[in-house]
């Protein structure tokens, strides 16, 4: 079982990436997959969250309207696309699948099974 998370890098204030969270070894789907991120000094912090199954996807307050969750059932992949990036979205952003995280508790780090390495993402003019 493995997540291997990608797509961060060096981008400016108001732009775009999209990360991606490839599984291998298991079908995603099955799984709540949740994006999560960390800044130095800071605790980690959910990001959002797809739902196994149903898809049902969450969103942290400071993201909302701006980050988009969603799942390639075909390639095993989801993503987060991240628009209007500000300096305060820098983190190492993770992604983590989880076979028993419900929509009540997406953002609780400790629920989730797998974890990927982190993908640097730096908001800097």
């Amino acid at each position: 079982v493995q997540l291997q998370a990608s797509g961060g890098g060096l981008v400016q204030p108001g732009g775009s990436l999209r990360l991606s969270c490839a599984a291998s070894g298991f079908t995603s789907d099955e799984y709540t997959i949740g994006w999560f991120r960390q800044a130095p000094g800071k605790e980690r912090e959910g990001v959002s969250s797809i739902v196994k199954y149903q898809g049902y996807t969450q969103y942290a307050d400071s993201v909302k309207g701006r980050f988009t969750i969603s799942r390639d059932k075909a390639k095993n992949t989801v993503y987060l696309q991240m628009n209007s990036l500000q300096p305060e979205d820098s983190a190492v952003y993770y992604c983590a699948a989880g076979r028993h995280v419900d929509v009540f508790r997406w953002s609780v780090a400790a629920l989730y099974d797998y974890w990927a390495q982190g993908t640097l993402v730096t908001v800097s003019s």
